[in-house]
């Protein structure tokens, strides 16, 4: 059985070292196609969505060792472009959304690139228009077949730079394009860029390689292509969004928990964004110290009114820590709005939610106002299945509050997010097992 059964009520005690960054590794993993020489990854987290991205490349024939239990060396010297045109190949895309990252590389390094739409989270219409519009730009001829709902693009003549004024600064679209431009002939601009500390990770490693990518950090980027990179060695950021589960489970549950190694200058608005719930945080070098909190308390706006939380493009909040804010303000003092702007189905787990007794008003698939009780009683255990991964750790966190037993099916939707996360809760003191 795919599921999680755990037994609520229970305080966690100790220290936990969030994993190597999920996004980050997946536009890290692609990027090593761009060379023939080896690229030396470290602190890759061991998910599924992450492994299924490493299998992927070792049946294209990427030469794959791993060297520990988090570090690989990846070789793209002896790649067999043709096989992405495989039945077989394309039956382990469309499992996974990441997978679209192995377009830039594969345009860029051989002129062709074929994949049929990807797998994921099913969290609202997500559209792939800026990733292909960007290649037609560089002056690849672009082709979908609605017959095998398939996605073809063809650069004979090799890609060329050019100004690319992204319609929205998409993560994804932004880590393709680069890895495009890169080798491209002659300048390109990406402008409206997304910069995310995982795109800068992206192009501050192009660049150990023999890029020339200018603008990091900034929304407009300037690339001068280069013939061909060279391998070279590279460390994952911690994942942000696992540092941020974390504190809303030591709220949520009451406990005393210390992160590691957070590389705090790298979260952003993150930490403010609970300290606005009430949450105590201390840091202590790169650690984050959560004490045990009885009660914590959502601040209001100046004039008094609700505070509202929403997402917005890096440097604003990243949409992928609400539905964490979300469950932790159910046990607060106060009341939240939740906006969530890029997505129209991420807050439709709430329903769950409520039925675990948290009182919960979705206004839209957008927004959702959530009434803190207090801790005037404890959320009940219930069986619920996680429809994606940011939801399956929100009612995971849901479930180690509550009283009495909590079923989560679906549970390899958490999986593809969180590298075994009950054997880590279970070192905390969490009562979790699969079944």
């Amino acid at each position: 059985m795919d599921a999680f059964e755990i037994k609520g009520g229970c305080r966690l005690k100790g220290s936990i070292e969030a994993q190597g960054a999920k996004n980050e590794a997946l536009q890290i993993i692609a990027a090593t196609l761009l060379t023939d020489e080896d690229v030396k990854v470290q602190n890759v987290p061991d998910i599924l969505d992450v492994n299924t991205l490493i299998k992927m490349l070792d049946f294209m024939g990427v030469t794959i060792q791993k060297l520990t239990t988090d570090t690989y060396i990846f070789n793209a010297g002896n790649i067999d472009p043709e096989l992405i045109f495989s039945k077989e190949f394309q039956a382990k895309v469309s499992n996974l959304r990441g997978s679209i990252l192995i377009i830039g590389p594969l345009l860029a390094r051989f002129g062709k690139a074929l994949i049929p739409t990807p797998g994921g989270d099913k969290i609202g219409r997500r559209r792939l228009d800026i990733h292909f519009n960007g290649f037609k730009e560089l002056g690849a001829k672009f082709h979908y077949d609605d017959k095998k709902q398939e996605y073809s693009l063809i650069a004979d003549g090799g890609l060329k730079g050019k100004f690319v004024h992204l319609e929205e600064p998409s993560v994804t679209g932004t880590a393709n394009l680069i890895m495009a431009a890169v080798l491209a002939e002659g300048s390109t601009i990406i402008y409206n860029a997304a910069c995310e500390p995982y795109i800068q990770q992206l192009c501050k490693m192009l660049n150990q390689m023999g890029a020339k990518i200018a603008g990091i950090s900034s929304n407009r980027l300037e690339i001068e292509g280069v013939k061909s990179l060279k391998g070279t060695t590279h460390t994952l950021l911690p994942d942000m969004i696992e540092i941020g589960s974390f504190i809303g489970m030591s709220a949520m549950t009451q406990s005393e928990i210390t992160i590691k190694n957070c590389r705090i200058d790298q979260l952003g608005l993150l930490p403010n964004a609970f300290r606005k719930l009430g949450i105590h945080l201390e840091y202590h070098n790169d650690d984050i110290y959560i004490p045990s909190q009885k009660h914590y308390e959502i601040e209001t706006f100046i004039d008094g009114s609700i505070l509202t939380i929403y997402d917005a493009p890096w440097p604003g909040l990243t949409p992928d820590i609400l539905s964490v804010l979300l469950v932790t303000a159910c046990q607060a003092k106060g009341s939240l709005l939740i906006h969530q702007k890029m997505f129209e189905s991420r807050l439709f787990f709430t329903d769950k939610l409520i039925d675990m007794g948290a009182k919960i008003i979705l206004c839209d698939p957008h927004r959702a106002t959530v009434i803190g009780i207090n801790r005037e009683y404890a959320l009940r255990g219930i069986k619920m299945s996680s429809p994606d991964i940011r939801a399956g750790i929100s009612l995971l966190i849901a479930a180690l509050s509550a009283n009495g037993i909590s079923i989560i099916s679906n549970a390899h939707q958490i999986d593809r997010g969180y590298q075994n996360i009950d054997l880590r809760l279970k070192e905390l003191g969490a009562e979790i097992r699969r079944l």
